[in-house]
């Protein structure tokens, strides 16, 4: 299938796209995922990989089009939690964060 990201066209097949992701740690999710495989990767770390450029040259929104299309499984971005930075570090260190 050929598609679009970061102004470059990209001929994808699902077995390129499995045999590139097949040994890659997946990273932290803290924004879009796909799922290929068993593994979720972040959307910004599949498309590094199957293009070989900077994550900052394309978009998450472009590859998840890219990975819809090929028939990947997309998620949204997780929600953001109630707590602030603070209290997520002391809830972490076990104090409460008003102290």
């Amino acid at each position: 299938m050929r598609c679009i990201i970061a102004n470059y066209a990209f001929d994808l097949t699902v077995r390129e796209v499995t045999d590139a992701m097949s040994g890659v740690t997946p990273e932290p999710i803290t924004g879009p995922s796909v799922q290929i495989g068993r593994r979720v990767y972040p959307v910004k770390q599949v498309g590094a990989v199957i293009t070989r450029q900077d994550r900052r040259d394309f978009t998450a929104g472009e590859v998840t089009r890219a990975m819809k299309r090929l028939g990947f499984t997309c998620h949204p971005a997780p929600a953001a939690t109630a707590s602030g930075a603070v209290e997520t570090a002391s809830e972490l260190l076990g104090k409460p964060a008003d102290s």
